[in-house]
């Protein structure tokens, strides 16, 4: 196995760089002859955008509700004598 010569990546052969072509030139005819398609949907994918955000930005409420007990804990420390003499 030592006397075959090392390769780099496959995609910088005469074949990669062939087939990167033909995809990007695929790709810009897709998306030339589709974009009333595309950007049709646009408008749904925002509002799609708002539920999934909504999840994934309160995931760290845990169900507890709007502020759970923490406001409650924080008035009755405030209510308590400190020990400095304030």
């Amino acid at each position: 196995m030592s006397g075959e010569p090392e390769h780099g990546s496959w995609w910088g052969t005469r074949g990669g760089i062939a087939l990167l072509a033909f995809l990007g030139i695929g790709g810009f005819f897709l998306l030339t002859e589709h974009a009333a398609h595309v950007f049709g949907v646009l408008p749904y994918l925002l509002l799609l955008a708002c539920p999934l955000m909504h999840m994934f930005m309160h995931r760290g409420h845990h169900g507890r509700g709007s502020d759970g007990g923490q406001h409650a804990s924080h008035e009755s420390r405030r209510d308590e004598p400190r020990g400095d003499g304030r």
